[in-house]
């Protein structure tokens, strides 16, 4: 048991009559770093919540180290608070702000009287040890994770947070836990790609061990060393990551079919040896008998279980054009509030485009924009000759009526027998009566299966995706991998999913500050351009604009190659370009004159502890109590000055880099 911190002892659990799991023992070491796979219904939040304490298996046992720590994220959080997302994170501290508080009513003591030897001694330990565990950092590390998950506004009510944002905090206040064992299910579901790499490079200096449940297979790949695999009630280990526990789970299906094949084999020949021969009275009939006996002893292996999987092929009906989209200066959002400005973009037909940001940034109205939905603020784009559309929404209207049934949504969607449309659900994984279940009976996963499977029948030769692998499991996004792959026309796909980027893009369409960049090439690539190239100041941020006119209606997608030009008011005012390159160098000189004064504000500061130190020093050495006490919260007011300053001086010269660039 050296160094477990976590042991389970054949685990059993049971829902009803249904068995979800069994035989389950595991043991969890410090610095473990586990993914936990399975197929949607397999049991791994089950499992989590037993290993965490809140929930107990029919069977078997739990055991855990003395002391140790388990921090559990749910899926679907509960964070209910009156506090402002600030001070909900700072419930974390409560001992170190309790320490905080008792240090200021000891230095009103020793500033009120001559102040005893007892009293100085105490102040002196509990100084140290609020600096020791962390007192004068604990405020930088909230502001950092809150940043990292992806919070601007830490003043902001829990309360007013909506589901995914609650999530995220959630997330953020269990981090600054700092718990032994952290259990995480679906920590990714509501991060952007910003927020999931974050996560990753925080969690990569994880000093205790680690359970995530995720269908984020970058993620997994990137964190951790072992994989847990729930298969059919049972759990199976793998040393590795993710693409290593998939290469090795498929070796070891291939080894179970190969044994099972040479036993059955074997039980063939021997059941037809033993026909043949047990009736005689000769040596035969010995080895007969001999060899039923060895039948009767065998231990059967069990035929390997494979799990089911969608069956997924995106047909082209009508190939499109060479050139399938084509825009110029367009802008997209709405009337008074601009999201994306979109230079000149070109998308050539079988490319594959990867359109990637921060939540908010623009990616569905930039979908919903191209499909026609809504008008272009400004520009122009044009589809095409023979460019059909066919688009997944989020949230797909055909599943908003709660009391239709799966058969009636895709006989809805296409005229087809109820045969013909029952065999075609059955390669989606509704077989018998799951074809009359009702949509708001469905879970997420069989909501995505059958999105997918509307999505199937459309047979367009131009795909816009908005997050398609939202609620799939691993398998199912594998499945929709290779379909995309296979997939013979254009595709643009608004997604979080890093591996399904990093195996099918051409293109990475990035939206940052208002501005859409595009990168050639898979993910991996954009990452190394990314990091090398400086995003320059956009000319508008995504936020309320003094309103556009309004007489007319804005662009509206074109039928083939006619394109689209929308019919607007009169178009704002263009700068000259003199005026323009004017107006930028002013804006320069402003970030340079700012970022030079809080430099300089920080060498001031840093030189005036400098020599608050040297007082505190004379005065130690003096004797003199009051003038310390005095000097000692001067200090820590001037350290929290200069964290803050040299924060914003940061923030200014990466700005002005940024505009230089």
């Amino acid at each position: 048991m050296i160094n477990t911190m976590l042991a389970t002892e054949g685990l059993m659990h049971r829902y009803g009559a249904e068995t979800v799991f069994e035989k389950i023992s595991v043991r969890v070491h410090k610095g473990d770093r586990i993914g936990l796979v399975g197929l949607n219904g397999s049991g791994k939040s089950t499992l989590l919540r037993i290993l965490a304490g809140l929930q107990e298996p029919t069977a078997g046992r739990v055991v855990r180290a003395n002391s140790v720590r388990i921090g559990y994220l749910a899926q679907e959080p509960q964070l209910e608070s009156s506090a402002t997302l600030f001070e909900e994170m700072l419930k974390v501290f409560e001992k170190l702000r309790e320490q905080e508080r008792e240090l200021h009513r000891v230095e009103r003591e020793l500033a009120r009287a001559t102040p005893d030897e007892g009293l100085l001694r105490q102040y002196d330990e509990l100084l140290e040890d609020f600096r020791r565990g962390g007192g004068y950092e604990y405020q930088s590390r909230v502001h950092h994770v809150l940043a990292g998950v992806g919070f601007t506004d830490e003043q902001k009510p829990v309360a007013h947070l909506s589901g995914g944002q609650r999530a995220r905090a959630a997330l953020a206040k269990l981090l600054l836990e700092e718990p032994d064992i952290l259990l995480l299910d679906e920590p990714t579901n509501h991060l952007d790609i910003e927020a999931l790499e974050w996560l990753e490079e925080y969690l990569s200096h994880w000093k205790g061990a680690f359970i995530i449940v995720s269908h984020d297979r970058y993620f997994l790949d990137k964190l951790v060393h072992k994989m847990w695999e729930l298969e059919f009630g049972r759990l199976y280990e793998y040393p590795g990551t993710y693409s290593q526990y998939s290469a090795l789970r498929q070796e070891r299906l291939e080894r179970q079919w190969k044994l099972y094949e040479e036993q059955q084999e074997f039980i063939k020949k021997s059941e037809e040896f033993i026909r043949r021969n047990i009736a005689g009275g000769d040596f035969r009939s010995s080895q007969a008998q001999a060899r039923q006996k060895i039948l009767e002893k065998l231990e059967r292996i069990p035929k390997p279980i494979i799990p089911k999987k969608i069956h997924l092929w995106m047909d082209v009906k009508r190939p499109s054009g060479e050139r399938v989209l084509r825009a110029r200066d367009l802008v997209i959002g709405y009337p008074k509030t601009l999201l994306v400005r979109c230079k000149n973009i070109s998308l050539q037909r079988g490319e594959r485009v990867a359109l990637i940001g921060p939540n908010g940034s623009g990616k569905s109205t930039l979908l919903k924009t191209l499909v026609g939905e809504l008008p272009p603020v400004e520009g122009v784009f044009e589809l095409g000759q023979g460019v059909e559309i066919a688009y997944f929404r989020q949230s797909q209207p055909e599943l908003e009526n709660p009391e239709k049934t799966v058969l009636e949504v895709v006989l809805e969607n296409k005229d087809q027998t109820t045969l013909e449309a029952r065999s075609f659900l059955g390669q989606f994984l509704f077989h018998g009566d799951d074809v009359f279940k009702k949509i708001s009976e469905l879970s997420g996963g069989e909501r995505s299966r059958l999105a997918l499977a509307l999505l199937a029948q459309l047979g367009g030769n131009l795909l816009l995706l908005d997050e398609p692998t939202n609620h799939l499991d691993i398998d199912s996004r594998e499945v929709l991998q290779h379909a995309l792959t296979e997939y013979q026309g254009t595709i643009i796909f608004a997604s979080h999913d890093r591996y399904l980027i990093q195996a099918i893009a051409t293109q990475i369409w990035e939206i940052r500050e208002g501005q859409l960049r595009v990168y050639r090439g898979d993910y991996e690539h954009y990452r190394t351009q990314r990091d090398l190239t400086p995003v320059p100041l956009p000319s508008f941020s995504p936020s309320p604009l003094s309103p556009l006119p309004s007489e007319g209606e804005g662009s509206q997608r074109g039928e083939g190659a006619e394109g689209s030009r929308g019919k607007r008011g009169e178009k704002p005012k263009r700068l000259s370009p003199g005026k323009e390159q004017r107006l930028r160098e002013r804006q320069r000189a402003k970030l340079a004159a700012r970022e030079a004064e809080l430099m300089t504000a920080v060498t001031q500061l840093e030189h005036e502890i400098a020599q608050i130190e040297q007082e505190m020093e004379a005065a130690s050495y003096a004797g003199d109590h009051q003038r310390l006490t005095e000097l000692t919260q001067f200090y820590r007011q001037k350290r929290q000055e200069l964290e803050s300053t040299s924060e914003q001086w940061a923030q200014a010269a990466e700005e002005l880099a940024r505009f230089q660039g």
